[in-house]
């Protein structure tokens, strides 16, 4: 890594941010021989492993055991309330943290060969980044800053003691009652798992809770959230929070009546802002828009030194998608091949209980690309292994276009998000349904849903005439 002075870097490539998508691109470029310079203000791992994913999914799992405990009755197991100790689960949580922690350390990258500034950068011009004690050039520039959760101009919010997803976990005392601001993905994931940990949950959506998916197959998991016990109020719009700590009243319009919420905390979930203010932008002439860093189907600037990957983009804010866009960003800048993103192959998961899951175009989207389309479905009840575990709400919902052509699929049950895998596969590689048939799955599992929603397809064909004159000849022959 050549320098001209002691605070003077120039390297092949300045990453910007050391969340996930920005560490696969330093880790991918180093082992290809580059000179890479990664920048990090805060934890590194960034949102995702010390905010997000880690801690959210390591919380449910604690509220999965709670719920268990109390509904084990149908398995000949005496159920028992659990007890619920609230600084072993932040323990909990925060040891899922630690063990992920070291693959994303800076002693791993630095042991990588990847130069690391913990210090925030800053554009100074179009190929300048400035960052503590250093001065970078570099012949590229990714930008992987990511997102932080948005506190809206609510009257008396700010002044009422509030969590966010960068606060909520640092939690050790009992919840008596959570109110949530915000239905979408986040807020139901968190308001779920502290009912099962012993709260009691109320969750106030302006709009419709988990508005961005499926209708048909959201309502599924709404049902069972209500019939576990969770408030979901949803056309709740909040026009005042009040309150101090342990005595919080959000104040709700629906229609033209007024309803105050009263609880013991708040956490406000409804929606994240791209990470680009103290970036220096205008100077490395980059645009952007309060929803993100503007940027190529490639995730190329304005600057067309400078990259743009996850959710600083504005698009689709998922760990996978940041990932996803760090392999496109290494095949342009590294062998200059013309990779682009494919939006339509993007799987997400709420993880629910039940589970939500999809990929590709909605029923919705596809009607409306597509005009006709067929729509398939089968029902985990009608699955063996899910009978065996109890597991038997949900379904999968597989939508196709001409010749059977697959568009989108949706699953909604037990492990959603792993099964929602195959059609994800199927979908990148532009299958039709009859490849899903020609699999064959373990009995018993719940995968077969998949196979068996697929050969609905062909459900038709055992009373066609055509089919059944064809059979009928070749019984002649012998």
């Amino acid at each position: 890594m050549a320098t001209s002075d002691n605070t003077t870097l120039d390297v092949d490539l300045c990453v910007i941010g050391a969340g996930s998508g920005g560490l696969s691109v330093a880790a991918a470029a180093v082992a290809f021989g580059q000179r890479v310079v990664l920048i990090e203000k805060g934890k590194m791992g960034g949102d995702c492993l010390n905010y997000g994913c880690v801690p959210s999914k390591a919380l449910i799992a604690a509220g999965h055991r709670a719920h268990v405990m109390r509904s084990s009755a149908a398995f000949g197991i005496a159920p028992v309330e659990p007890q619920i100790d609230n600084v072993g689960v932040h323990d909990h949580v925060r040891q899922v943290i630690a063990a992920i922690a070291p693959n994303d350390s800076v002693e791993r990258f630095e042991g990588l060969g990847v130069k690391v500034i913990q210090a925030a950068g800053r554009f100074v011009d179009k190929r300048t980044v400035v960052a503590g004690d250093y001065r970078i050039t570099a012949r590229r520039f990714v930008i992987a800053t990511g997102s932080s959760p948005v506190v809206p101009p609510i009257p008396g919010l700010a002044e009422a003691p509030h969590f966010t997803n960068e606060t909520i976990f640092d939690n050790k005392e009992r919840i008596g009652h959570l109110i949530v601001i915000g239905g979408g993905p986040i807020g139901i994931e968190l308001a779920q798992a502290h009912l099962r940990l012993g709260s009691k949950v109320t969750v106030l959506e302006g709009l419709k809770a988990l508005g961005k998916d499926d209708a048909e197959m959201t309502a599924v998991v709404l049902d069972a959230l209500r019939h576990e016990g969770l408030d979901i109020r949803e056309g709740a719009m909040v026009q005042r929070v009040d309150g101090g700590p342990g005595s919080i009243r959000v104040t709700i319009g629906k229609g033209d009546a007024t309803e105050v919420v009263e609880g013991t905390h708040v956490l406000v979930a409804v929606g994240r802002r791209p990470n680009i203010g103290e970036l220096g932008l205008d100077a490395a002439g980059i645009k952007s828009e309060r929803t993100g860093i503007k940027v190529s189907p490639g995730l190329v600037t304005s600057n067309p030194k400078v990259f743009a990957i996850g959710d600083v983009t504005g698009g689709l804010q998922f760990t996978h998608v940041a990932n996803y866009h760090a392999g496109i960003v290494i095949r342009r800048a590294l062998f200059r091949l013309p990779a682009t993103v494919d939006r339509g192959v993007v799987p997400w998961v709420t993880y629910t209980d039940p589970e939500l899951a999809h990929v590709g175009l909605t029923e919705d989207e596809a009607r409306a690309k597509h005009g006709k389309v067929s729509v398939l479905r089968w029902p985990y009840h009608e699955n063996d292994r899910a009978q065996a575990e109890r597991a038997t709400r949900g379904h999968v919902k597989v939508v196709l276009g001409k010749s059977g052509r697959i568009l989108g699929a949706t699953i909604v049950g037990a492990h959603a998000g792993e099964l929602i895998q195959m059609w994800s596969l199927a979908i990148s590689q532009k299958l039709k349904i009859k490849a899903m048939t020609g699999f064959i799955s373990p009995y018993p599992t719940l995968s077969e849903v998949n196979k068996r929603a697929a050969i609905t397809y062909y459900s038709a064909a055992p009373g066609n005439p055509l089919v059944r004159k064809v059979i009928g000849f070749l019984a002649k022959l012998g």
